[in-house]
C-alpha cells in the first residue's frame, strides 16, 4: 500500500483548507479526499521493479491477430508490469507454448467473438487501476462475456483484483460479483515477501507476492495465504474457466535477490507451469 507522499500531503492541504470553509465544502472535500487516497491505495501489484526491465523478443510470440490460432493472448497494455511480462513470456516459452500478445489499443479494437478466437487470455501483474482503466468499457463487456462463453482467463496479482468487481476501477467481474482485499501482510506494511503459500495435497512452497490479492468468497481454494485466506483460486463462470493466483510463481531468480527463499525458483516457476496448462485446458487442480 504504498502511496505517493506528494500526492498525499497536496490532498491534505486541499482538505485541511476545505474544512475552514462551509459545511457542503467539508463533505465535498470528504469525498474527494477519501476518493483519492482510495485510488491510490488500490494502485498496487507492482511485480517488481519495472527498472531496467525491457520486454524481451520472444521466438513464439508475436501481436495479437483476430484470426491467429495460436491458443494464448497475453495482456502487456498500459500498466501492466514489463518485467512480469517477461516473466511470464518464459515460462510460455520453456513450456513450448504458442502464445500472441495484445496491448491495450489491440484489444480495445477486438471485439468478443474475435477474443474467443483464443482459449486462454492472461493479465499478468502490474497497476490494476492503470491497467483496467486502459481498456473501455466495451471492452470489459467483451471480456466478461467471452469468458461466460467459454475462454480462459488466468489472471496474476492485478489480473486478479481486475476478476473481480468494484466501483473504483474497469474490472471483469467474472467472480459473480466478489470484490478482493489484499493479503493480509498489507496491512503489517509488508508490500514484498517470500510467503509460504499452502497448496492444496500438503505441498508448502515459498513464492513471491507483491501487494497482492487474496480471493475470499469466491471459487474453489486452490492454495492459502499463512493466516488462511486464499492466494489461489479456480472456478467456472458460465462456459469458461478462471484461476486467479494472488503470488508471482512466474517469478525468476532475480526477483529473490534481498529476500529469504526456502524454494528454488525453479521449482516456483514449474508450478506457475502447471497453472498456466491448468487455465489452458481447463483442468481442475487439487483444492481444498
Amino acid at each position: 500500500m504504498r502511496i505517493n507522499l506528494s500526492a498525499d500531503k497536496k490532498l491534505k492541504v486541499i482538505y485541511a483548507d476545505a474544512r475552514r470553509g462551509d459545511l457542503k465544502k467539508r463533505y465535498r472535500a470528504h469525498f474527494i479526499y477519501f476518493t483519492i487516497l482510495v485510488l491510490l491505495i488500490f494502485s498496487a501489484c507492482r511485480s517488481h521493479s519495472n527498472k531496467g526491465c525491457v520486454p524481451a523478443e520472444h521466438p513464439t510470440g508475436s501481436s495479437a491477430a483476430a484470426d491467429s490460432p495460436i491458443p494464448i493472448l497475453l495482456f502487456d497494455g498500459t500498466g501492466t508490469s514489463p518485467c512480469d511480462v517477461v516473466a511470464i513470456e518464459t515460462i510460455l516459452d520453456n513450456s513450448h507454448l504458442d502464445y500472441s500478445t495484445t496491448n491495450s489499443s489491440q484489444l480495445n479494437r477486438m471485439n468478443e467473438s474475435q477474443i474467443r478466437k483464443y482459449r486462454l487470455l492472461i493479465f499478468p501483474g502490474g497497476n490494476f487501476i492503470d491497467m483496467g482503466n486502459s481498456l473501455t468499457k466495451a471492452t470489459a463487456t467483451n471480456i466478461h462475456n467471452a469468458v461466460h462463453d467459454g475462454l480462459n482467463y488466468l489472471g496474476i496479482c492485478a489480473g486478479g483484483f481486475l476478476a473481480g468487481n468494484s466501483a473504483y476501477y474497469n474490472g471483469f467481474n467474472l467472480a459473480s460479483g466478489a470484490r478482493f482485499g489484499f493479503y493480509s501482510a498489507e496491512e503489517k506494511g509488508i508490500h514484498k515477501e517470500a510467503v509460504p503459500v499452502a497448496i492444496a495435497g500438503g505441498l508448502i512452497q515459498d513464492h513471491y507476492w507483491e501487494d497482492g490479492p487474496q480471493f475470499t468468497g469466491w471459487g474453489l481454494v486452490v492454495a492459502k495465504y499463512p493466516d488462511g485466506t486464499p492466494a489461489i483460486a479456480e472456478g467456472a463462470p458460465g462456459s469458461g474457466w478462471v484461476i486467479l493466483t494472488g503470488i508471482h510463481a512466474e517469478a525468476p531468480e532475480s526477483w529473490q535477490q534481498g529476500i529469504t527463499f526456502g524454494t528454488p525458483a525453479a521449482t516456483d516457476n514449474e508450478y506457475a507451469a502447471a497453472l498456466v496448462r491448468a487455465a489452458l485446458n481447463r483442468v481442475s487442480l487439487p483444492h481444498y
